[in-house]
């Protein structure tokens, strides 16, 4: 039987976006049903496979998206949330294959069900790309997205703190507003998408929120003063408002961990 190592480093490598989409959506279905081996007997790489395209930019480098509807503006948001949701594919495999062993065959089949989501998101994405007569690849990116990953490669805690419950945490704040902004142009079918990915998010923070929790519980350090401290250690920018508390809430994650380090930003 193979391992679970193995067939997540397949993945991670998959440079191809297509290739990568279809290698982890098996390999979610192959642990479900009992075909890999619960092992991690190859290492995990420090970074996953890229595609040729899109070219990667530092932030500042990126070009301004604007609000408008225009069609250029239409298809750079949604380019941008298309290369969002391929990162989040790369960074939830991750989580599973380099802290799968320490946390538990639970923690794993959680983010393999959440890199399953994100390719499902990226391949929604793409396709709208494709009816706007683009594609994936076709306008740079943001090249700082793999960041969290390098930095918190050593700590789960601190990995669980800042991707899930900083940077998925913040989809919650800004995608209503664009679903809005989205469904008053007129276009159902892009806020159907962005609904779906909302929806699927809240359950994605509620999944880090939950495993951060139980890692605190049994190392006797509080929640929310441990959060605070490795996000203050370990994440770059600011965690600013506003807030989709409603949101949060559902995902596990209440006003206790994040007011105090907003007003301090």
């Amino acid at each position: 039987m193979p391992s679970l190592a193995h067939a997540i480093r397949a993945a991670l490598l998959s440079a191809e976006p297509r290739a990568k989409v279809m290698a982890t959506r098996a390999l979610a279905r192959d642990w479900r049903q009992g075909r890999l081996a619960f092992a991690f007997d190859l290492a995990i790489p420090d970074e996953p496979a890229r595609p040729d395209r899109p070219a990667l930019l530092p932030p500042a480098q990126m070009p301004k998206r604007g609000k408008g509807g225009s069609e250029r503006g239409r298809i750079a948001l949604w380019h941008a949330l298309a290369h969002i949701e391929f990162v989040a594919i790369d960074l939830a495999l991750d989580m599973a294959g380099r802290f799968g062993g320490e946390m538990g065959p639970e923690f794993v089949s959680d983010f393999l069900a959440v890199a399953a989501d994100e390719a499902m998101h990226f391949a929604l994405l793409d396709r709208k790309l494709a009816s706007l007569g683009s594609q994936y690849g076709a306008l740079p990116a943001h090249g700082g997205l793999w960041e969290a990953a390098a930095a918190t490669a050593h700590d789960v805690a601190a990995r669980l703190a800042v991707v899930p419950m900083v940077l998925e945490a913040r989809g919650l704040d800004v995608t209503p507003a664009t679903l809005e902004r989205v469904r008053v142009q007129g276009d159902a079918n892009g806020a159907g998408i962005l609904q779906r990915i909302l929806d699927d998010e809240i359950r994605h923070v509620a999944i880090g929120t939950k495993h951060f929790v139980a890692w605190c519980a049994a190392h006797g350090e509080s929640p929310e003063n441990h959060w605070k401290a490795l996000v203050k250690r370990y994440f770059k920018g600011a965690v600013k408002p506003p807030f989709n508390d409603s949101a949060r809430l559902a995902a596990g994650l209440s006003r206790g961990f994040y007011a105090d380090l907003a007003q301090s930003s």
